[in-house]
Order: C-alpha cells, then sequence, then structure tokens
C-alpha cells in the first residue's frame, strides 16, 4: 500500500462531516490499508480519512505497545461514554509541531463495521479511547483544537502556520 499526504488545516475538508459507509468493498480495505500505512509513518496512533483528503467515515486506530494491532473502523459511534474523564496531549499532522492537553472520557462504548463488514460494538479504554474519540471528532469535521478556547485555538494555528513556513 501507500503512505498519503495529509491535508493542511485550512483545508475546508477538514471541517465539514465526512459521508457514511455503505459497506466494507475491497476499496474501503484498500483505504484502510493506505491509511494504516500513513499512520505508522507519522508516527501516530489513529488516523481518520478526511485527514487524507477521503471523505468517507472511516478510521484507525493502534495505542497498542507492539503495533500491528490497528482497529478498522467505518461509521464508528460512540454508544456509551465514562464520566471519568482521562487528560492526554493530543496532536495531529494537520496542524504539524503544535499540541494540547485535551481532557475526554477515558472510557467508551463504539459501533462500528469492522473489516469484515460486521457491526462491532466495542469497549475501548486509556489511549485507545481517547484516539477513537479523536478519529469521530475528525469524521465529524472537528479538530482537537476545536476543544480549546477560541484564543488558544488560534494561537495553536498561527504557530503551526509558522513553523510549516520555516
Amino acid at each position: 500500500m501507500s503512505v498519503r499526504p495529509v491535508l493542511p488545516y485550512a483545508d475546508r475538508r477538514l471541517h465539514g462531516p465526512a459521508a457514511p459507509v455503505e459497506g466494507v468493498t475491497e476499496a474501503v480495505r484498500m483505504i484502510w490499508d493506505d491509511m494504516i500505512d500513513t499512520m505508522e509513518a507519522m508516527p501516530g496512533v489513529g488516523l481518520a480519512a478526511p485527514q487524507i483528503g477521503i471523505m468517507l467515515r472511516l478510521a484507525v486506530v493502534d495505542a497498542s505497545t507492539r503495533r500491528g494491532q490497528a482497529v478498522r473502523m467505518a461509521n464508528p459511534e460512540i454508544l456509551h461514554a465514562s464520566v471519568q474523564l482521562r487528560a492526554h496531549e493530543e496532536a495531529s499532522p494537520n496542524l504539524p509541531g503544535v499540541s494540547a492537553r485535551i481532557e475526554r472520557p477515558r472510557a467508551v462504548t463504539v459501533r462500528f463495521l469492522n473489516a469484515d463488514g460486521q457491526i462491532e460494538d466495542r469497549d475501548f479504554v486509556g489511549l485507545w479511547a481517547t484516539s477513537v474519540q479523536h478519529q469521530i471528532d475528525h469524521l465529524d469535521g472537528r479538530l482537537y483544537v476545536d476543544h480549546l478556547t477560541p484564543l488558544r485555538r488560534k494561537m495553536l494555528v498561527a504557530k503551526s502556520a509558522k513553523l510549516a513556513r520555516r
């Protein structure tokens, strides 16, 4: 497969919702493979299709210590989120060079179409849960900086743009 380029923060596609996937096809599997290659090259613990310009509700997550354990998801939706929050320093290749501490539910139950095209409900905890929520945000047209105050978001976007010009 191949590593795909990621979109810059200013690209309008990152700020709108992605379309649902009708079913898991060979084309979807090929996109997931490219997404995993791209995620590994960053390196990162997750990637959503809109980040590489594909406006479909597809995501991959691999927060394992050994790697190679990527979960492929189509149309993921959170069914339940824990009340307990977990803070994590989040970043995105769409905003290179910056990060921010974001609080999200520590655990989530997510329903999605898996790689076999079957509906699956799975519990994610810790970094896995953070990454899944981060990817679902991308599918909804939100980035982690959208969880910040407008001033903090503006500062991080400007800093990332300045770093990109160097």
